[in-house]
């Protein structure tokens, strides 16, 4: 599993190409309960060429910023900032963390839309996405749908630890 992310952050095509990763598309990150997927995904930012850097940021944080500063966090973590036009590639960490919330009122699964918008950006500008979940693929349909969870298919490499991995805690 190792492996295969320094390939792929690496870009090295002839071992991604070994394993079936597809250097396009983004990276899910799935396992058990500390794991090491937070950590691994910190170090990998580093080995990754400086075109493909990217932001590791916990999906609880962007909830918070949500709560806090409205619908305009969905913006900023998919199409970017009004003053700045260039769209980043981020690390969802602990997708399945947080909750829906409200804004003055109006109920929202924020990381979902950001999610949704993230898929469009890959779609029109094939700018990946990166997560790690402790989530398996039908809790994160439970959670946030089947329309993200096609979309999650359609746009990340799928590493998943062992099931029966241990706490390293």
């Amino acid at each position: 599993m190792i492996y295969q992310l320094i390939a792929y952050f690496l870009r090295d095509e002839q071992t991604a190409f070994q394993f079936g990763i597809d250097l396009d598309k983004g990276i899910l990150l799935a396992g058990p309960v500390g794991c090491g997927k937070t950590t691994l995904m910190n170090v990998m930012k580093h080995l990754t060429k400086a075109e493909h850097k990217f932001i590791v940021k916990p999906c609880r944080d962007i909830s918070i910023e949500f709560i806090n500063d409205g619908y305009g966090i969905i913006h900023k973590y998919s199409i970017g900032k009004a003053y700045h036009s260039e769209q980043r590639i981020y690390c969802l960490d602990d997708l399945g963390v947080e909750n829906n919330l409200k804004y003055y009122g109006n109920e929202c699964n924020v990381i979902a839309e950001v999610l949704l918008s993230r898929y469009d950006i890959f779609i029109n500008k094939r700018i990946p996405t990166h997560i790690t979940t402790n989530l398996s693929a039908t809790e994160i349909e439970t959670q946030y749908g089947i329309r993200v969870r096609s979309r999650l298919r359609e746009m990340m490499n799928l590493i998943a630890y062992d099931k029966n991995t241990k706490d390293k805690r």
